[in-house]
């Protein structure tokens, strides 16, 4: 069992190793982020719209 002071102590030291991004880095990955999901959003999107356009060419040819 590790004595609480002891567990406050070390948490401490190891939060004091952690490098924290600057400013300039999260803008710039939250606009990376943003942009990849821009692009899958309209991949996904043409892709749908590729399936519905050959499944209604499909069902009219076959259809009637």
């Amino acid at each position: 069992m590790t004595n609480p002071l002891k567990f406050i102590q070390q948490v401490r030291g190891e939060v004091a190793k952690i490098t924290w991004p600057g400013q300039r880095e999260v803008l710039l990955t939250t606009a990376m982020v943003l942009v990849m999901a821009s692009l899958t959003s309209l991949l996904f999107f043409t892709v749908d719209v590729l399936i519905r356009t050959g499944l209604k060419f499909t069902l009219a040819f076959f259809g009637s």
